[in-house]
């Protein structure tokens, strides 16, 4: 049986995930502003899976007979200087994810409640691949730079990015 500190710390995890959906639509939303659409496709598909993600907490609470508490969060950052500063504001958001997790494990590793370590386990290597990519984009942009060409090409994979849950 689950504390109730866990329960509590799963739940506030759930809608942290809801929280980044919301996040990055406002990342994707300004892209498109700017007539970015491949960039914002990025983070639209970013979007749903951060949505996936709240769902898997969902259900594992659901499937361990928890309570599931559904709450509101704080109103998401709308304001960006560029494309660039998007990527840097999405990389520390997924740090602020990592050090979430990480915390939700010590609890559960603490409580030796080894199916949430399990369930955990699969978030803590999400969030490596998670920063890696943001990382590997930021540098992509700052070596970009002004090339006007180098970045449509970048805008252009983007675009064709989508969503897969069986990847996840």
């Amino acid at each position: 049986m689950l504390s109730e500190k866990l329960i509590q710390e799963l739940n506030s995890q759930m809608n942290y995930e809801f929280y980044s959906a919301h996040a990055y639509l406002a990342m994707a939303a300004y892209c498109s502003a700017e007539n970015l659409d491949g960039f914002a496709n990025f983070f639209l598909v970013q979007a749903e899976e951060e949505r996936f993600h709240a769902m898997k907490f969902y259900q594992f609470l659901n499937d361990i007979g928890a309570r599931v508490t559904v709450e509101g969060f704080p109103l998401v950052n709308n304001d960006f200087s560029s494309v660039l500063d998007v990527f840097e504001k999405g990389l520390a958001h997924e740090k602020e994810v990592t050090s979430r997790i990480y915390k939700l494990s010590d609890i559960a590793l603490d409580e030796r409640e080894h199916a949430t370590m399990t369930f955990l386990k699969w978030f803590i290597e999400e969030q490596v691949e998670e920063e890696a990519l943001f990382d590997s984009l930021i540098q992509k942009l700052r070596r970009i730079d002004n090339d006007s060409n180098a970045f449509f090409m970048l805008e252009a994979e983007l675009a064709k990015r989508t969503f897969s849950p069986e990847g996840e």
